[in-house]
């Protein structure tokens, strides 16, 4: 049986060491936290033991694996030094996504999990749904033909002002991931940005894509929507048929275009999804059976280098509002990683 640890138990972390414990293949032995009162606390609900320093959890605990649940700012910003020292420990790790706000030290995790032959991996979880890998096929199978065009929406209500671009860092590692695992790597952007009512922070925006492969997309995004509707939907294209995804996993259609008749699966038929919560388990449970299988940390679901090349994007569409909606390549804002 796999040893586990989070590090960083509040609202967030508490939910993967929820789903680490219903997982059979892994024990969660500890986690770690600087806040004590909050360590102390979830520390007693799960039975587990508590840490405050890292590293004395790193020598102290055999670990297989560590999830990096820690927010900062743009809720990446306290990512990068725990994550640093679970894989110099040569430990395979999960960290919350962005891997950093900063992607310099973005490319300093994907760079040296790959030197020290470590899984990293993003929890990049809006991707990892039935929906999404019946999607994923349908493209692979040839149900949609050459892919023409893919669309995503992303909004929800979150009153975040912490820094002008945290709409864009904190949330759309999510949208842009689902974007490419379904149509292969954005090569190009042009973003147009902006602020709701009475907010500093750009809130809103609308992106123009271009991917590798030739298709082309938009992605809306939005801080300044209402939680109790539909937050996502995803919608791929190509010349012989069209699917879309409805909120993440509640439903998946295919529009053939050599049939008035449409193909559509629903959660309670395809899943049996009890709600978003689930999207955490399902990706805990694939890294887990990764690890076990041995799969190479190369091959990995969710990678560390899949939510850099997101990331990547990200600091595109930013350099694109700030050049006045200026058409961006995104190799301009890519720094070298390792392609292993």
């Amino acid at each position: 049986m796999l040893k586990a640890a989070v590090v960083g138990v509040n609202r967030i972390g508490q939910k993967h060491c929820y789903y680490l414990q219903q997982n059979p293949d892994v024990e969660l032995v500890a986690i770690c936290d600087l806040n004590q009162e909050l360590l102390r606390s979830v520390g007693q609900k799960l039975n587990v033991k508590t840490y405050s320093l890292l590293k004395e959890m790193l020598v102290n605990e055999a670990l297989d694996l560590a999830i990096i649940a820690t927010g900062g700012e743009e809720k990446g910003s306290h990512h990068y030094e725990p994550a640093m020292a679970v894989i110099e420990a040569g430990k395979d790790v999960l960290i919350e996504k962005p891997l950093s706000n900063r992607i310099e030290e973005a490319v300093e995790l994907v760079n040296y999990a790959a030197q020290q032959n470590v899984r990293l991996a993003c929890n990049l979880n809006h991707r990892f749904v039935p929906a999404a890998w019946q999607a994923k096929k349908w493209i692979e199978n040839g149900e949609l033909g050459t892919l023409l065009y893919l669309n995503m929406k992303l909004t929800i209500d979150n009153k975040n002002e912490s820094s002008p671009w945290v709409h864009m860092r904190a949330l759309h590692s999510h949208s842009i991931d689902v974007l490419q695992y379904l149509g292969g790597n954005i090569k190009r952007v042009q973003s147009f940005m902006t602020k709701g009512p009475g907010r500093n922070s750009w809130s809103t925006a609308s992106i123009n894509l271009e991917f590798e492969s030739g298709a082309v997309g938009h992605l809306t995004g939005s801080y300044d929507m209402d939680n109790h509707h539909p937050i996502e939907y995803c919608e791929a294209a190509g010349h012989k048929g069209r699917l879309t995804i409805d909120n993440v996993y509640e439903e998946l259609t295919l529009f053939p275009h050599s049939s008035k008749e449409s193909r559509s699966i629903r959660n309670s038929v395809l899943t049996g999804m009890n709600g978003f919560d689930d999207t955490f388990k399902n990706r805990i449970d694939v890294f887990i059976s990764e690890i076990k299988q041995s799969v190479s940390p190369s091959k990995i679901s969710g990678s560390g280098l899949e939510a850099l090349s997101a990331q990547q994007v990200i600091e595109a569409a930013i350099c694109s509002q700030e050049e006045n909606g200026a058409v961006i390549d995104v190799k301009r804002t890519s720094i070298s990683v390792l392609h292993n």
